[in-house]
C-alpha cells in the first residue's frame, strides 16, 4: 500500500480515553521520503489530549516476516509509537482500573500514522508487510520490579478481528499464554504521594482520597523531605502525583533565630527537592500556599496574579516555595487561608473558653476568611480529576469576609453563650505586652476565588461551615 504524503497533521480520539491516533505529514518523491516522527512543539498544540510526556527512551522493533504478532502488553508508562517502514495492524485493550476496562480500538499504521498509547493500555502489533519496523518512544526505562499487565491474544471477549488469524502467524509461546480478560488483574493508576499526612490538612486528604493500595500517607518518620537521600528515597517514575500537605506553619516562632532556619528547611530547601523530584519525573506537584505571602494592604479580595509582599519570615519562606514550584511543569498551587481542621485551632480555642467562663480579647482588624480542610481536600481532588489548568488557585471559604473578632462572637453565640463577651482589640493591642517574637500579620487576607469556582470547586459558605464544624468538636468525646 503506497504511503499516503502531504497529509496535515492531525489528532484523533478513540473509544479509549487518552489513546489517540496521529495522521503525520510525509513528504515524499523519487527519491524516498521524509517525516517528522515527533514533533514535541506541534503535535502537543493540537488541542486535543496529546501530553507532553517526555520521553526517555527511543526503541525499535524490526519483523522480518508478514504475520508476525506481538501482545498483547500493557505498561507502566506512556508510548508512542510510528512505524518506519512497512505496514502494520495494531489492537488496543483498555487494561486500567475504571469503567473502559476492556474496550477494544484497532487500526492500521503506516508511516503516516502514528498512536500514543497511554500507561496501562495493552497493545499489540501484527505485521502486514515483510520487513517491517516501527520505532516507540517512551516515558520510563525498563524495570523487571514495574508492574506489567498481560492479555491473551485470542481473548473472545476483546474478540480483536486479526487480519491473520493466529494459527497461521508466528507468535511467541509467551504471548500465547497469556491470561483471559476474565483473569486480568487491571493496572492501577500511577501512585500518589501525600506528605504531611498526620498534620490537620494530611487528615483531610486521606478522609477525602481514602486508603488504596495506589495511595501514599506519610508523615516525617516514613519520608524526610529535607533528606539528602530523598532522590533515591522511593522509585519516583511510579508516581503521578505528590500532595505537599508538609509545611512549618509557626508563625511567630519562625521570626526566632531557631525557628527561621526550620521554616526555611520545611518550606523551601524540602519544597525545592520535591519540584526537582517532580520535574525529572513527570510528577504533578500540589503545593499548599498562604495569605500570608500578601502584606494585607490591598483594597479588596487578592487574586491568584497579584505580586506577593510578605511581611514576616513565615510569609517569606510561603512566598519562596511558591516560586520554586511555578517552574515545575505540572504544578497546582493551592493558596488558602485561616485553615481549620482536625487539630488545634482558633475555633476549637474559641469554643472552650465559651465553655470555661473566660471571655476572651480578639483582634479585629484583620480580615478574611475561615477555610476548612475537607473543602480544600475537595478542591485538590477537583482539581487533579477535572484536568484544570496547572496554576495558582485560590481556595477558602466562601461569603462574607469577617474580623477573628466577629467569627468568635458567632462562635459564643452558637454555643449559647453572650457574643458580648468577646472583647475586640486591635492587633497592636492585642501583641502590646507580648514577651516573645511576634509576626506581623496582613490584616487583609480575603482572597479572591472566581477562578476556582469557574473549575468548579466551591467551598462552602465559612459561616455555614463553621456552624456544621461546631457541631462536630462539641460532641462529647471529640
Amino acid at each position: 500500500m503506497a504511503i499516503e504524503f502531504g497529509k496535515a497533521l492531525t489528532v484523533t480520539e478513540t473509544p479509549i480515553p487518552g489513546l489517540v491516533v496521529l495522521d503525520l505529514p510525509v513528504h515524499g518523491d523519487s527519491r524516498g521520503w521524509f517525516k517528522e516522527n515527533w514533533q514535541r512543539e506541534k503535535m502537543t498544540a493540537t488541542g486535543i489530549d496529546l501530553p507532553d510526556f517526555g520521553p526517555v527512551q527511543n526503541n525499535i522493533s524490526f519483523n522480518d516476516a508478514v504475520g508476525t504478532t506481538r501482545g498483547i502488553h500493557a505498561e507502566p508508562w506512556d508510548k508512542y509509537v510510528s512505524v518506519a517502514t512497512g505496514r502494520i495492524f495494531g489492537a488496543w485493550v483498555d487494561l486500567r482500573e475504571g469503567p473502559t476496562f476492556g474496550a477494544v480500538y484497532t487500526t492500521e499504521l503506516d508511516p503516516s500514522r502514528a498512536i500514543f498509547v497511554p500507561r496501562g493500555v495493552g497493545n499489540s502489533y501484527q505485521t502486514l508487510e515483510p520487513d517491517t519496523a516501527y520505532t516507540y518512544l517512551v516515558n520510563d526505562h525498563w524495570s523487571p520490579d514495574a508492574t506489567y499487565t498481560f492479555l491473551n491474544l485470542a481473548d473472545e471477549t476483546a474478540a480483536i478481528e486479526w487480519p491473520i488469524p493466529l494459527d497461521e502467524v508466528e507468535i511467541s509461546e509467551k504471548d500465547k499464554n497469556h491470561p483471559r480478560l476474565s483473569e486480568v488483574v487491571p493496572m492501577p493508576p500511577k501512585r500518589i504521594l501525600v506528605t504531611g499526612a498526620n498534620g490537620q490538612l494530611g487528615r483531610a486528604l486521606r478522609a477525602e482520597f481514602g486508603d488504596h493500595p495506589w495511595i501514599e500517607y506519610a508523615g516525617r518518620d516514613e519520608l524526610d523531605l529535607t533528606s539528602p537521600d530523598l532522590a533515591s528515597a522511593r522509585r519516583w517514575r511510579d508516581y503521578g502525583t505528590i500532595i505537599n500537605a508538609a509545611a512549618y506553619t509557626k508563625v511567630d516562632l519562625a521570626e526566632t533565630p531557631e525557628g527561621r532556619v526550620d521554616a526555611w528547611s520545611a518550606n523551601v530547601t524540602a519544597v525545592a527537592a520535591l519540584a526537582r523530584i517532580a520535574t525529572a519525573n513527570g510528577i504533578t506537584l500540589v503545593h499548599v500556599s498562604s495569605d500570608y505571602v500578601f502584606d494585607g494592604t490591598k483594597d479588596g479580595a487578592y487574586t491568584e496574579d497579584d505580586p506577593v509582599s510578605p511581611l514576616g519570615v513565615y510569609g517569606q519562606t510561603k512566598a519562596a516555595g511558591d516560586a520554586v514550584v511555578s517552574v515545575v511543569p505540572r504544578h497546582y498551587i493551592v493558596r488558602t487561608s485561616w485553615v481549620i481542621g482536625d487539630g488545634n485551632n482558633f475555633v476549637r480555642t474559641m469554643a472552650s473558653l465559651a465553655e470555661r467562663g473566660i471571655d476572651p480579647k480578639v483582634v479585629d482588624d484583620q480580615i478574611g476568611r475561615l477555610t476548612f480542610t475537607d473543602d480544600i481536600a475537595r478542591a485538590i481532588r477537583h482539581l487533579l480529576e477535572s484536568g484544570a489548568a496547572y496554576g495558582v488557585h485560590n481556595v477558602t471559604g466562601n461569603g462574607a469576609e469577617a474580623s477573628w473578632h466577629r467569627l468568635a462572637a458567632e462562635i459564643f453565640q452558637a454555643l449559647g453563650h453572650d457574643p458580648g463577651r468577646v472583647q475586640p482589640v486591635s492587633t497592636a493591642q492585642y501583641f502590646e505586652n507580648a514577651t516573645t517574637a511576634v509576626s506581623p500579620r496582613p490584616e487583609n487576607s480575603v482572597l479572591d476565588t472566581s477562578k476556582i469556582d469557574r473549575a468548579g470547586a466551591t467551598a462552602r459558605d465559612h459561616f455555614a461551615a463553621l456552624q456544621d464544624y461546631l457541631g462536630v468538636v462539641t460532641q462529647p468525646n471529640r
